[in-house]
């Protein structure tokens, strides 16, 4: 069985389970970025063409991430989805089109297997990732599962969620940090929590998701993308294996998560500064 845990010792990560990965061997940090919710064929292949090029110029191993669809939502009219099989037939011509990966969220048993069929890195929400019956479905298609932090869970708790997808049969686990509660209406990113969750398995920082702002008495989420380099930035330094960002040509007209993406025009400057902090550190 081949093994996606590794224990925290400045170790090579190995990522060769994820098909169609590239620039596994430049020694950077690894990215999964897109936008929040795939709204269109269009929009979902102009986001990755850019961020592909910047990625490859870079030599950043780079997974597509969009959502195939929202169920978490802060009201009823929120915008959820385009339709499951025309958003997630959309991932598919993405990863087609570019050669890469894909990854998407699920949140129920049944979305893992249908998931499962158009994407390469099944991803469990925050709020779901004590949900056994999901973690072990996702598990079970072979898939890489990409567990996000409960905002909730200390970075110990989730060695838990990890040891279900491996007492599943499959090695491929990874955790995204995505902030902890911080009262009602603000997250925080505790760096402590980074090395700890290494020794259980590969680490990403969800940067855009730990400067949202959520419960807002509007009943949408708010956000600081102002923060975004800086919450970036500290991840890198700390080591963390990969960065999540969404990301959009448009935040402002996004019809999800736009008050926390980073503007895609801004995105080249903060990859090749996060590029430079890496390769500083290495040299230490």
């Amino acid at each position: 069985m081949e093994f996606f845990i590794f224990a925290a010792q400045n170790k090579r990560m190995e990522l060769s389970h994820i098909p169609k990965l590239k620039n596994t061997d430049s020694d950077n940090f690894f990215l999964l970025a897109g936008p929040c919710a795939i709204e269109g064929e269009e929009m979902a292949l102009r986001i990755a063409e850019k961020v592909v090029k910047i990625t490859d110029d870079l030599k950043i191993p780079y997974v597509f991430k969009g959502s195939f669809k929202k169920a978490n939502r802060s009201r009823i009219d929120s915008f959820t989805g385009i339709g499951d099989e025309k958003a997630l037939k959309i991932l598919r011509k993405v990863s087609e089109t570019f050669d890469i990966p894909t990854v998407t969220d699920i949140h129920e048993a049944s979305d893992a297997y249908k998931a499962a069929e158009y994407v390469d890195v099944l991803q469990i929400p925050a709020f779901l990732v004590r949900q056994t019956d999901l973690v072990v479905a996702a598990a079970q298609t072979g898939k890489t599962v990409n567990l996000k932090k409960g905002q909730f869970m200390s970075p110990e708790s989730m060695k838990h969620a990890v040891q279900k997808v491996l007492d599943s049969g499959n090695g491929k686990a990874m955790i995204t940090d995505r902030g902890t509660m911080f009262g009602y209406q603000d997250m925080i990113v505790d760096f402590r929590g980074i090395p700890t969750m290494k020794t259980y398995a590969t680490t990403v920082l969800d940067v855009t998701h730990s400067l949202q702002q959520p419960n807002q008495t509007v009943g949408v989420t708010g956000g600081r993308p102002e923060m975004i380099s800086t919450i970036a930035r500290a991840g890198i330094a700390v080591g963390v294996d990969g960065l999540f960002i969404e990301t959009h040509f448009d935040p402002a007209n996004a019809k999800s998560d736009g008050a926390n993406m980073l503007d895609l025009s801004r995105l080249e400057k903060l990859l090749s500064d996060l590029v430079a902090i890496r390769r500083t550190i290495q040299g230490l």
